[in-house]
Parts: C-alpha cells; sequence; structure tokens
C-alpha cells in the first residue's frame, strides 16, 4: 500500500512540475491567452496528456518538435476530447483538428510539416474561431 501511495505521489509531483507558460492565440476574435504546459522532450511528448480527466479551460499542452516535419498523433490512454492545432516554426497554424475523440487509436496526421502542436479543451478552436492562418505567439515559436 505505501509503495503504491509513494508512486501516486511521485507521478503528481513529476506532472506539477512540468514547465508551464502563458501562450496567445491570435484570431479574427482577438487575443486570447491559455496557460500551457510545455512537453518539449521525447518523454512528455510521449505522455502528453494521458490520464488526465480534466483540464481547465483556459489550459493546454504545446508540444515542441526539434524539426520541422509531418507529425501524427493518437488519443490512445487520452480522457479528454482535445482540439489539436499544428502550428508551423513562424507560429501559423497550419490546421486545426477539432474533438478528437477519446482514448480513439486513430490516427491523426499533421498534413503538412510542423514544429508544434497545441492541445486544447475540445471546443475551445471553435469558442476563438481559430483557422488555418491564424498566428500562435510563443518564444517557441519566434526563433
Amino acid at each position: 500500500m505505501r509503495s503504491r501511495l509513494a508512486a501516486a505521489l511521485v507521478a503528481c509531483a513529476s506532472a506539477a512540475g512540468a514547465a508551464e507558460a502563458g501562450l496567445d492565440v491570435m484570431t479574427a476574435t482577438g487575443r486570447h491567452h491559455y496557460q500551457v504546459e510545455i512537453a518539449a522532450d521525447e518523454a512528455s511528448r510521449e505522455h502528453g496528456l494521458m490520464d488526465r480527466r480534466a483540464m481547465a479551460t483556459d489550459h493546454g499542452m504545446l508540444f515542441e518538435f526539434p524539426t520541422r516535419a509531418p507529425v501524427t498523433f493518437w488519443m490512445k490512454d487520452t480522457f479528454l476530447s482535445l482540439d489539436m492545432v499544428f502550428i508551423d516554426s513562424d507560429g501559423v497554424v497550419r490546421q486545426v483538428f477539432e474533438h478528437a475523440a477519446p482514448l480513439s487509436q486513430a490516427l491523426i496526421f499533421s498534413n503538412a510539416p510542423v514544429t508544434g502542436v497545441l492541445e486544447l479543451n475540445a471546443g475551445q478552436a471553435a469558442a476563438i474561431h481559430l483557422k488555418p492562418g491564424d498566428k500562435v505567439v510563443f518564444p517557441f515559436f519566434s526563433r
């Protein structure tokens, strides 16, 4: 029992210690601010938002990739329905995939080379009228 509790505490501390930062999405409806966890290494990108049961409306996760390339995602072990925003190195949105089905093993393709993917709660893309060509403002995209 103690080892399970210790493992659970370590997992919580690890998730709580993830790097977070503010990120803005610019759409025709204005500037929209989100607090995002950063998935910048292989381990954090592989785990993503798996095992999460809830996420605040103004939160998300930003996946940063070291090179510009097409990427593929899936929702296996992810309980939240998500909107996925595929972003090029200049911060321009290339594709928006809305309402990815929880726990699905269906592949979701970027359809273009990207350096980042922003995951938001399902419905956020529609709420802010997010579409390809819009801009994500974050230091990672201004390199």
